[in-house]
């Protein structure tokens, strides 16, 4: 029979093995927009990157609702073999200006379905691009609410916005957030970038990058640092029971 120590070392090794897990997972498990961040009154593209979470069954349908409080003029999506985009407008109450012209409605969902034989399955994700502006300049943070449907019939619903001071949702809804552009003198003037340039790696798009990077890299050091711990404490448990064997052969 092992000592009370001996079990107490065991049971702390099973407590920092797990909190790898918990750690490391959160970070890939939800529907996200990437990169997490663009500049204000622009024109950028985003990817929308599914994770397949479940075990059994495979994505098979996403569909991406766009915010109409900031409606967006311009919304392109990028063919993505294997899958048929779907995009939805709707009539605007009050039209936006933009450069110069009024639009009376903009895009209000957009939607992906897999063709026969095509499926994010079980261990898989796939990103699905998406050009999009101008950019609201009276925001900081735009929310796209989505929905993953599997082969099954399950639908997971990604629309719960996160409040300030309160816990992540269990099904936090993709936000990308909106930042000051560059020669933004702080008195509404902010670069626009041109609509084309929105959908083939625009300025704003290449700025952003970066952060997706620093969010990845940080997410990356957080688990490393982790997993330093548990090895750190593994170290420590085969240490203290070399000595007590060794202490007990002497005896």
């Amino acid at each position: 029979m092992r000592s009370l120590p001996t079990r107490r070392l065991a049971a702390a090794l099973a407590v920092a093995a797990t909190s790898v897990v918990v750690l490391a997972g959160p970070a890939f498990a939800h529907v996200t927009v990437n990169p997490g961040s663009a500049a204000q009154g622009g024109y950028t593209a985003v990817d929308f990157r599914v994770p397949n979470e479940s075990d059994s069954a495979s994505t098979v349908k996403l569909e991406v609702n766009l915010p109409l409080d900031h409606p967006l003029a311009s919304v392109r999506t990028l063919p993505m073999p294997g899958w048929t985009a779907t995009v939805e407008k709707a009539k605007l109450d009050k039209p936006i200006k933009v450069h110069g012209a009024d639009v009376n409605e903009a895009v209000s969902k957009i939607t992906w379905t897999a063709d026969t034989g095509t499926k994010i399955a079980p261990g898989q994700f796939q990103e699905f691009r998406v050009s999009l502006g101008p950019l609201p300049s009276d925001a900081d943070s735009m929310a796209f609410k989505a929905l993953q449907t599997y082969d099954n019939g399950d639908v997971v619903r990604w629309i719960d916005e996160a409040q300030a001071g309160q816990p992540e949702p269990a099904h936090p809804a993709p936000v990308l957030k909106l930042t000051k552009a560059a020669g933004d003198d702080g008195h509404g003037v902010s670069a626009t970038a041109s609509p084309a340039a929105g959908g083939h790696g625009s300025s704003a798009d290449q700025a952003q990058a970066p952060d997706g990077d620093k969010k990845s890299s940080d997410s990356t050091a957080r688990v490393l640092g982790v997993v330093g711990i548990v090895v750190g404490v593994i170290g420590t448990a085969v240490g203290v029971l070399g000595l007590r064997r060794k202490s007990g052969s002497a005896s």
